[in-house]
């Protein structure tokens, strides 16, 4: 009797919304032995739980705790084993995508039962039943069995099959380019830190190599099984939810695109209207301007800012708020995603440094509902 685990988790994607993920058919190993502890997730307290459970049973628990040790989130493991066997569990993947993923990690030097796992995770390696997995968008504007975002699959899109087109509905294209994200993003030699950048989200993570873990026979190793070092964590920090993760994940994908006053995407953008148009992307709808924005968020103060928070300059007189604003990115760094100004590009900058320093943060995911003066004087 095999196993059944839930888990209402809000994965699906680095940009897709909340999904049930069932881990059943991988819950036994090829020798019949229960392989995954039964974990009732009940909540964060529940969640935090299992991933205590999990980390160890996974990698090792010397692995994990000497790591801690010397430096805990900052140490690296160097023996990953590059292509594993399969286990009995890979049974269960079809045919043609167990075949992709093989194909795509030989090319690029990713662990094949690393792609499995995302493929897994993301849409049931294209057999999940929900909007933009064979067709159209998610919520959040993903699509296809490896959930790419049109910027993303912009960049980093494949013609795996020769076919003459870069399809993202199409394994044949999708899983090579994920391998080919992967690799970018410092796989396999940093892998945690690479999927980590795939999704926004440690419990993504996690998921992911459990159940790569499941599609492999015998010992399965990874490099950096301690999570993302501190560098990846300055880089690329964790988001409190899914929300603020998807507003992260659209305002980087629009660095380097110009500043042109009025602009709402896709090809430029101002401050307000890269900060409106990310949350849009999340399925939050907040005012267009920035002074609007300013008294439409929960004010919060300041040294208890969070990534996805909107950080605000320039209350001047004859305004009724702020008339400039960032997307908080690295509140531990001080720094911020932004439009600046005509001339410039959507960067990644200072808002600790900026002249007259910020006038005050905002959290859109909790509206205060006061609307506060929303016309410019």
């Amino acid at each position: 009797m095999k196993l059944r685990r839930h888990l209402g988790i809000g994965f699906g994607g680095h940009n897709s919304g909340r999904r049930i993920i069932s881990l059943d058919r991988f819950a036994r190993s090829d020798h019949g032995a229960v392989r995954l502890p039964i974990i009732i997730v009940g909540g964060a307290v529940s969640l935090f739980m299992m991933s205590l459970v999990a980390i160890p049973l996974f990698f090792g628990a010397n692995q994990l705790y000497n790591g801690a040790a010397s430096g805990g989130d900052c140490t690296d493991t160097s023996n990953a084993s590059t292509q594993p066997q399969e286990s009995g569990n890979a049974n269960a993947i079809p045919a043609n995508y167990l075949a992709l993923y093989k194909k795509a990690g030989q090319q690029y030097g990713i662990p094949w039962n690393v792609l499995a796992g995302v493929g897994w995770i993301e849409t049931h390696h294209g057999q999940l039943k929900a909007p933009g997995v064979t067709s159209g968008e998610n919520s959040m504007h993903a699509g296809g069995p490896m959930q790419f975002i049109p910027d993303t699959w912009k960049a980093f899109g494949v013609d795996g099959n020769g076919d003459g087109k870069k399809d993202r509905y199409d394994p044949a294209d999708a899983i090579p380019a994920a391998a080919r994200y992967l690799k970018h993003n410092g796989a396999p030699t940093r892998m945690r830190s690479a999927i980590f950048r795939y999704n926004h989200l440690v419990s993504y993570v996690n998921s992911v190599l459990a159940a790569a873990q499941n599609y492999a026979s015998g010992s399965f190793d990874v490099v950096q099984a301690t999570g993302p070092t501190c560098a990846d964590m300055n880089g690329a920090p964790v988001a409190p939810n899914a929300v603020s993760a998807q507003v992260i994940t659209f305002a980087k994908a629009q660095l380097n695109k110009p500043y042109v006053y009025g602009a709402v995407g896709p090809n430029s953008f101002d401050c307000s209207g890269l900060t409106s148009a990310a949350y849009h992307s999340a399925g939050v709808t907040i005012p267009r301007l920035s002074d609007a924005q300013y008294w439409w968020g929960a004010r919060v103060p300041s040294g208890q800012e969070q990534p996805g928070d909107l950080v605000y300059f320039d209350y001047r007189h004859g305004h009724s708020g702020p008339g400039h604003v960032g997307i908080v990115y690295n509140p531990k760094a001080g720094t911020m995603i932004v439009a600046p100004h005509t001339g410039d590009v959507v960067k990644i900058q200072g808002y600790k440094s900026y002249p007259g320093g910020p006038v005050g943060f905002t959290r859109p995911t909790a509206h205060n509902g006061h609307n506060g003066p929303t016309k410019r004087l």
